[in-house]
């Protein structure tokens, strides 16, 4: 067996031993929305890993069935550790509702505060965890906060279909 042929083998073998998807510390709230997202996640690592243990490429890709694995144990843990967060109301930034701020340049951002799963900044969706969202849980219209080192003005506080806030 040539020595290239043994090097192919170990680096296939190194890629199928995937190393876990880090899970975070903390607590896995959710809203309702990002549970139905963590439930298909699940549903599509189930059928991946069932297509993978089915196929017969197992034994030419070994990745194959080790992305799925570790998909599967990924989302099975996420899905046993996820706590739903029932929407607030009122007009205080909490967690599941959505935070309209005012900068001094006059632009304005609207933030939802969810999940870390769920979680999409360039979709204006923001973990409970991130700096902005401490920034702004717990705090009303009319409140301040410190975003990325600057001022903003908190202008509306979204949840559970009402709103408070100014119409500026």
């Amino acid at each position: 067996m040539s020595v290239a042929f043994t090097r192919e083998g170990d680096a296939e073998a190194a890629a199928a031993d995937l190393p876990d998807r880090p899970v975070s510390a903390h607590p896995n709230l959710v809203t309702a929305s990002g549970l139905a997202q963590i439930d298909a996640e699940l549903t599509a690592a189930k059928a991946a890993y069932a297509a993978a243990q089915a196929g017969s490429e197992i034994a030419g890709d070994r990745t194959a069935m080790a992305r799925a694995t570790r998909s599967l144990r990924y989302w099975s843990a996420r899905r046993a550790t996820a706590q739903l967060v029932p929407p607030g109301d009122g007009g205080v930034a909490r967690f599941g509702c959505t935070v309209t701020i005012l900068r001094d340049d006059g632009s304005r951002a609207s933030y939802r505060i969810t999940g870390e799963d769920e979680a999409d900044p360039a979709a204006g969706r923001i973990a409970y965890v991130a700096p902005a969202a401490r920034a702004l849980l717990g705090k009303g219209v009319g409140d301040s906060a410190v975003i990325a080192g600057r001022d903003v003005e908190i202008v509306a506080v979204t949840s559970m279909g009402t709103s408070m806030g100014t119409g500026g």
